[in-house]
């Protein structure tokens, strides 16, 4: 047997069914943005209800998820003090380090901005800024978003080697949108333009009528290890939407300095 095949079945043997069960529920509480109830829980994973409760209740303790006003479950504050410690692999907190240039993104855009990194097979966002503009979008640090929709995430994407993104673009992907690129000839094909121009776009393929400008982030041997980006409304306006643009290369790259 080949060593690898030989990792595998350790790995497989040794795992614990109880934590297997509880990653389980917070992958698809993840999923649902208004919450899922104990019911929903039980029945998509096959779980007696008082266990789906025993677990989510030990979990709600810890802070690990929250219980809504109307009694749904969604994820909880604790999970972001997790995402704020994600570091890149030169060891470096990217959050802590991006949070003043963001600010800084912010303030002169009047948007919303945020930083988000790789996580497995998604995007983890781990910083964010509020915009002071009025109809400026609303960022949560910790949300987990897909590799194929969104600026920040073809531009994560966009910098990986070929093979994984291969693997990743493999099989159907989601159409949130009627914008979404779902055929992976024409994602390659944008893959490629954004590694070739320096920066990426989302012309509502994630959410309709939200558009946003992303540029990588580099460790100081060039590695893309994140991305920023800022959402906006639809924005008519072409010249915004140039200082847009112009504003979050600049702020990539001032993090860049300061990794």
């Amino acid at each position: 047997m080949p060593q690898s095949d030989q990792l595998d079945d350790n790995l497989e043997k040794n795992r614990v069914p109880a934590i297997d069960r509880m990653m389980d529920m917070l992958e698809l509480v993840e999923r649902r943005l208004e919450g899922a109830t104990i019911r929903e829980l039980s029945e998509t994973l096959g779980l007696p209800r008082s266990t789906v409760y025993r677990i989510l209740n030990t979990l709600e303790l810890r802070g690990m998820v929250r219980r809504s006003v109307v009694g749904t479950y969604m994820l909880g504050p604790r999970l972001l003090a997790f995402a704020t410690n994600v570091a890149d692999a030169g060891g470096y907190e990217i959050a802590d380090i991006a949070a003043s240039h963001l600010e800084q993104l912010s303030e002169a855009t009047g948007e919303a901005s945020k930083i988000s990194v790789r996580d497995g097979d998604g995007v983890l966002v781990v910083g964010r800024a509020r915009g002071p503009r009025e109809y400026s979008l609303s960022i949560k640090a910790g949300r987990r978003l897909p590799f194929h929709a969104g600026a920040a995430s073809k531009v994560l994407l966009a910098h990986l080697e070929k093979g994984e993104i291969d693997r990743l673009i493999a099989g159907e992907l989601t159409a949130y949108t009627t914008r979404t690129v779902t055929d992976p000839k024409k994602l390659v094909a944008e893959l490629r333009k954004i590694r070739r121009q320096g920066w990426g776009f989302d012309n509502g393929e994630y959410s309709n009528g939200v558009y946003a400008y992303a540029a990588p982030v580099r460790n100081r041997v060039g590695k893309v290890v994140a991305a920023v980006s800022v959402p906006f409304l639809n924005e008519p306006d072409m010249e915004r939407r140039e200082r847009l643009r112009l504003a979050v290369i600049a702020a990539a790259e001032a993090i860049s300095a300061d990794l």
